[in-house]
């Protein structure tokens, strides 16, 4: 499937993943239009996609990222599958190698509540957390594969960094690191929160979406057939 890469792992077996943080389209029938990345999703019917040089969905619940794959067919990744997918093969704790290298993955942005919020209590609370305002700040998002050197021989991108990404735990786990931190809770792809339900979102949550494969092979090219939607 477009938008989408091939992965092979003696742990997790094969699958596909996509390669850049989901987007949004929010759907009406036949018509759909793009969903604001700044925005929580609550309430509003919506599909996951792919795309690249686009700013990600962030603001976004597990429960509510799980809907938004299942929308376009595929599905929320396990664990083991997103691990799989972000150290590579052969594996490497960062995308791109063994050593942080500081600034090749969206590692180093700034904090935003910082910016409009004082430092109190307060500051870290639904409201602000989930402020549009957030992740408009220059230096915290970006764009998808904007960080060219943040991949793998898979081709996946900003699996570290940039936003922290729901994983299928129905309890709620998200991997990865964000913006700010790619650290505080584990090193590069070994990056693991397990602190919040899966009804949690703030202006750090994002997703990528997986789904089985079925690989025939005709030569050297790959026929990938992904599962009905339900």
């Amino acid at each position: 499937m477009q938008g989408m890469a091939l992965v092979a792992s003696e742990d997790a077996g094969r699958f596909c993943i996509d390669k850049w943080e989901a987007s949004l389209f929010e759907t009406d029938g036949d018509f759909e239009e793009p969903f604001s990345p700044y925005e929580t999703p609550d309430g509003h019917a919506v599909r996951a996609e792919s795309l690249p040089d686009v700013v990600p969905q962030a603001y976004i619940s597990r429960d509510y990222a799980d809907y938004a794959c299942k929308q376009s067919g595929k599905r929320l990744c396990a664990e083991e599958e997103w691990l799989a997918a972000c150290q590579g093969n052969p594996r490497h704790a960062y995308p791109y190698g063994d050593m942080r290298e500081k600034g090749t993955c969206n590692d180093s942005g700034i904090s935003p509540l910082h910016v409009y919020y004082a430092e109190a209590p307060e500051t870290y609370q639904p409201g602000p957390m989930n402020d549009p305002r957030l992740n408009r700040t220059p230096h915290t998002i970006a764009k998808t594969g904007a960080f060219e050197g943040c991949t793998n021989g898979y081709g996946v991108f900003d699996m570290v960094g940039n936003l922290h990404e729901w994983t299928n735990d129905p309890n709620g786990t998200f991997q990865g690191g964000y913006y700010l931190d790619t650290h505080k809770n584990g090193d590069g792809c070994t990056y693991r929160t397990v602190a919040h339900e899966f009804t949690y979102h703030d202006y750090s949550t994002g997703f990528r979406c997986c789904a089985d494969v079925a690989v025939s092979f005709e030569g050297s090219a790959a026929s990938l057939e992904l599962p009905s939607r339900k």
